[in-house]
């Protein structure tokens, strides 16, 4: 087994030399556009060359967790794929997991480094002295590149320690999630993040972000993995592939979105931001023309001739490294002026504006594609519309009702969020209490109704024995410890809950939210997150931990129903307007008094949840009628058959009390027999049941 750690280094050196030659390059420019004085050689080559060797080791740590989560397979127990939660990671799969623990907290090490390095950029100051210890909190207070690393510095922290110490296998989905969750605060700084149409700017700059980490560290792990002589090589190389196709078209679609926000056309040419992008554009082309030749050459010798792969994927990951370089240099490259410097104070704060008061009407007939959730609810349709294509290939049937649940809340998900509801949200504290409602409750709910677990154990067939398939991961899922745990009723309804007070109840969290994109996704992802496992554990098809009966689940959820009406009332009586400062300098063009607006969106909060709070009271007491009736018919049957023992046995309690004999006892001790007879044989008798009691009172 040869070492990878050589190959690790080369490609960190090779994507922190382009990175830190091209941003020297281009210094002069760069400080004279911004107006700063030269911070010293140590920032100039040091900031550009860590932080590209930061993000080489964010990807590194996605592609170790998606290997160790997906692509090797874990050691069931008795090789049963329905005990893949129960797996501990097999020698391969736990070598991915801890260098994807060890990437991970290297990363954080250099993103705290990055808080006194970006601090002497933007300061002019010699690195030396933004080291001291009062000067990191002025970096971390002032500078949003700076809060950013060290938001990065604790996410890192957390998931690199859980790495080291979960060693089972459905640890590791959640830490390839939270290996991507690293690079978020990152995505929402920059370039991207500033001046007009920054939503398209920060959300096309974290789809990039999101594909460049899985196509770059999924191909690093590959490498580690054919370097090692792991197994199902063949298997992992075919999954990534498909992952790495995914991933291009990403990157090409989010980049030219952003592009487009940042640069007009014609300064692709003229511009040294221009050229820097032109340079990257290429670097991407000719990888994407290396995949296509991995897919018809590479991939199917792999068996025959694995180190063809092997050197061929090594040059691919040097080209990565060095277009990663080039990616890094363009957060310290000013990009060209925009075209209209007088943006209004809307676009600067929204990253567009309104021109009219939203009514009934004319929210359907404004539209703003939503980069992030409007692209989500494509994906996800086209998902699983794919996999309602697999099942029928295989000859299997899905329930219409649900497919047609599904896509009211994908359908759903894109009107609110890209027509001139989502438009609207960020401006007027009813619109927001409409997209909310909707977000939490409607939206999750016919997505839950939708089962998407149960529509992809459908499509796919379970595992050979010991090599668990998306059939085998997605029923894995429903037996996790952490859902298990979130799932609890008191637990469900509490998260659910806390989600709408914590936001309202703490009106600087709901500026804070309401003020920056990065609060407003934050927001939006609670909302739904929150809401699918509410509506999953009510009334969801999909399986669940703990199936609790379905009269309990409806006492939750008339229980929990008295909060929902609390909080709408609460905003209603509220005299304090939240946001008042951030609403005001919008300068919107229709006359709103905010109070009045707030006390509408308090009513909208009350009265929109009766509608899928009464659809899900339907579904419940239907349920429970049909619980109880088939109970009730079971328990007839029973009877009518002569199988029921406890009718019997009263009766019989009943004619010896008659005839004066100790009916009770020798009733009891009938029973006690019984259920040792019907106790299976490895179960101790103390284990049968109430009758233990039955007996143990008659001694007493």
């Amino acid at each position: 087994m040869r070492p990878t750690w050589p190959l690790y280094l080369l490609f960190f050196a090779v994507a922190g030399l382009v990175g830190a030659t091209i941003s020297f390059e281009f210094l002069t420019e760069s400080l004279v556009a911004l107006g700063i004085p030269d911070p010293g050689p140590v920032t100039t080559w040091g900031l550009p060359f860590t932080r590209a060797v930061g993000w080489m080791l964010a990807a590194l740590a996605v592609g170790s967790f998606m290997f160790s989560a997906f692509y090797i397979s874990p050691k069931v127990p008795d090789n049963d794929n329905s005990r893949l939660v129960e797996a501990p990671l097999s020698v391969d799969g736990d070598i991915a997991a801890r260098t994807g623990a060890v990437a991970t907290l290297c990363f954080g090490l250099i993103a705290t480094v990055q808080i006194p390095l970006v601090l002497s950029d933007v300061s002019g100051t010699p690195f030396r002295n933004a080291l001291a210890l009062d000067m990191w909190g002025v970096a971390v207070s002032q500078v949003a590149t700076a809060l950013a690393w060290s938001v990065v510095a604790v996410v890192c922290l957390i998931v690199g320690v859980s790495g080291l110490i979960f060693r089972r296998w459905i640890a590791q989905p959640l830490l390839l999630i939270g290996a991507i969750l690293t690079i978020v605060p990152l995505g929402m700084e920059g370039h991207a993040a500033a001046g007009g149409a920054h939503d398209y700017g920060t959300n096309s700059y974290l789809w990039h972000l999101v594909g460049m980490i899985l196509w770059v560290g999924g191909l690093m792990a590959l490498i580690a993995h054919g370097r090692r002589l792991g197994p199902d090589m063949e298997r992992g190389l075919r999954r990534y592939s498909t992952v790495a196709l995914f991933s291009i078209l990403v990157m090409i679609v989010s980049g030219l979105i952003n592009a487009a926000v940042r640069v007009e056309w014609e300064d692709w040419f003229t511009t040294t931001y221009g050229w820097i992008l032109v340079t990257k554009t290429v670097g991407l082309v000719v990888l994407g023309f290396l995949g296509f030749v991995h897919r018809m050459i590479t991939i199917p010798q792999i068996n025959r001739q694995p180190k063809l792969f092997l050197w061929f994927a090594v040059g691919e990951a040097i080209i990565m490294a060095a277009v990663t370089g080039v990616a890094i240099t363009m957060g310290r490259t000013p990009p060209p002026p925009p075209r209209d410097p007088n943006l209004t104070q809307m676009a600067i704060q929204m990253g567009y504006d309104l021109y009219e008061k939203p009514t009934l009407s004319n929210v359907f007939t404004m539209w703003r594609f939503d980069v992030m959730f409007g692209a989500i609810a494509i994906l996800i349709t086209g998902g699983y519309l794919y996999g309602l294509w697999r099942v029928h290939r295989r000859g299997g049937s899905w329930n219409h009702l649900r497919t047609a649940m599904w896509l009211v809340g994908t359908g759903s998900l894109f009107v609110t969020t890209s027509s001139g509801l989502g438009m609207n949200m960020p401006a007027t504290y009813s619109m927001h209490m409409i997209v909310h409602m909707t977000l939490s409750m409607v939206v999750p709910l016919f997505l839950a109704l939708g089962a998407p677990l149960s529509l992809i154990m459908a499509a796919y067939e379970p595992g050979e024995p010991g090599k668990p398939t998306a059939h085998d991961w997605a029923l894995a899922i429903t037996k996790a410890p952490l859902l298990r745990f979130i799932m609890h009723p008191l637990v469900n309804t509490v998260q659910f809950l806390v989600v709408f007070y914590v936001l309202y109840m703490f009106i600087p969290l709901y500026e804070l939210a309401i003020s920056e994109h990065a609060g407003h996704l934050a927001m939006n992802w609670a909302f739904l997150i929150s809401g699918y496992l509410y509506f999953w554990e009510l009334v969801g098809p999909d399986p669940v931990p703990v199936k609790r009966p379905t009269a309990i689940r409806l006492a939750w959820l008339v229980g929990s129903m008295p909060f929902h009406l609390f909080a709408g009332i609460y905003l209603m009586q509220l005299t304090t307007v939240m946001g008042e400062e951030f609403y005001t300098t919008l300068g919107l063009p229709w006359e709103l008094n905010l109070l009045e607006d707030q006390k509408v969106g308090g009513g909208i909060g009350w009265a929109s949840g009766s509608f899928p709070m009464g659809l899900v009271f339907l579904l419940l007491f239907i349920g429970w009628r049909r619980e109880d009736r088939a109970t009730e018919v079971a328990y007839e049957k029973r009877v009518e058959s002569g199988e029921d023992h406890d009718w019997e046995s009263y009766n019989e309690m009943l004619a010896r009390m008659a005839a004066g004999g100790s009916a009770r006892e020798e009733f009891e001790e009938k029973e006690f027999r019984r259920a040792q007879e019907d106790a299976p044989a490895e179960t101790p008798v103390e284990d049968a049941g109430p009758v233990l009691d039955l007996r143990a009172r008659r001694k007493r």
